[in-house]
């Protein structure tokens, strides 16, 4: 047989929700690669899109170190949580899930009327403190639905989505030197039946008797934020990004040095320095728990894939489920999907399978690229 090449192979997944981490699942399906190449570079870059698992992925990719903060949880209980800070100490990266998240929360204890996302604001006030000129904040994941006035109030404004209490007087004077891209996966106006309440409610407690209500107390504080800011930004798209703290933060982007929106997947590759990674790059291999439908509204797998047929690298995506409309959605734009699945089970069996099918997903890509070189050598 010919002597085969070495490549150098990026692996940027996804998490599989549920069951793997994508630092996980990048370190599986490395160790599987390595059983086939032992000789082949191996570039790991965990990604997420703005939800839980983003702080770990970006810390992986280095120049980052953990930080701690005293906040307060979706119910105003004093918990210490989780932030990054750059080495050179002028970036900040904030998970809202870290201190509002639904994952706080027990099952019993999940209330979308008390809820409040003060404890994200708390964090990036912690990250003012710290002297940092620039914030990454990811707001997936969110137990909230409180239109961001928590967040608001984190940050020194006078706020209560209840009473409609929007007096902006007392935000935090330093938010002007600071430059903010938040991580928006979705486009979600604030009210109405495709708003916060009515389709993220559900998830975090709220029957339809209470989404209706939700949806109202929202429209209140929505006239009284709208006079305050003199903005009306409750139809923009994203406004009802994490129980409307989307919403809250586009009312005062004008109080920030600068201010995006963007897609979850772009900021964290962005964060961990995606590009410079794909350029010394043969091949790509990405990933998440189901390449489906979903996957063709911006889901990583697809980020992934979109900057790797720019760069001109092949990419494969490996799920754990992979359906039809999912391949199509990569085959679009160059990539192609690859089941990690061996045999017909329950979404559940594969769940608590663990990082070993992965092993072997990884070991048979190695071995196919191995044999296309020979053949095609």
């Amino acid at each position: 047989m010919t002597r085969t090449r070495t490549r150098t192979v990026l692996i940027a997944p996804d998490s599989f929700k549920g069951s793997l981490t994508s630092v996980q699942v990048a370190q599986a399906l490395a160790d599987g690669w390595r059983r086939a190449r032992p000789n082949d570079e191996m570039l790991l870059c965990p990604l997420a899109d703005g939800g839980e698992g983003t702080l770990a992925a970006i810390e992986t990719a280095g120049g980052w170190s953990w930080q701690r903060a005293t906040v307060r949880d979706p119910l105003g209980r004093e918990i210490e949580a989780s932030w990054l800070r750059s080495d050179d100490g002028r970036r900040a990266a904030i998970e809202m899930a870290e201190a509002s998240g639904l994952s706080r929360l027990t099952a019993e204890e999940r209330d979308a009327v008390a809820a409040t996302s003060v404890g994200t604001g708390d964090l990036i006030r912690a990250a003012i403190e710290a002297g940092v000129e620039s914030i990454v904040l990811g707001i997936g994941g969110s137990a909230t639905t409180d239109g961001g006035a928590g967040l608001l109030m984190g940050l020194g404004a006078n706020t209560d989505r209840d009473t409609g209490t929007a007096d902006l007087g007392g935000l935090d004077h330093r938010l002007s030197t600071i430059h903010v891209q938040v991580a928006c996966d979705v486009s979600n106006p604030l009210l109405g039946p495709s708003g916060a309440a009515a389709v993220y409610g559900p998830q975090k407690g709220a029957d339809l008797e209470l989404v209706a209500d939700l949806d109202g107390r929202l429209a209140r504080f929505a006239v009284a934020l709208d006079s305050a800011a003199g903005r009306e930004e409750r139809e923009t798209p994203g406004a009802g990004a994490a129980g409307g703290v989307g919403y809250a933060l586009l009312s005062i982007q004008h109080r920030f040095a600068s201010f995006a929106l963007r897609p979850g997947v772009d900021l964290v590759m962005d964060a961990t320095d995606f590009d410079a990674r794909l350029a010394r790059a043969d091949l790509v291999i990405t990933g998440e728990g189901r390449i489906d439908a979903q996957t063709g509204f911006g889901k990583t797998a697809l980020g992934v894939a979109r900057r790797a047929q720019v760069a001109g690298v092949p990419c494969i995506a490996v799920g754990g489920g992979v359906e039809p409309e999912g391949i199509e959605a990569l085959a679009a734009v160059g990539a192609v999907a690859v089941p990690v699945t061996e045999r017909p089970q329950s979404i559940e069996d594969a769940m608590a399978a663990g990082s070993a099918p992965l092993e072997r997903c990884g070991e048979r890509l190695a071995r196919l690229v191995g044999f296309l070189d020979y053949v095609l050598d």
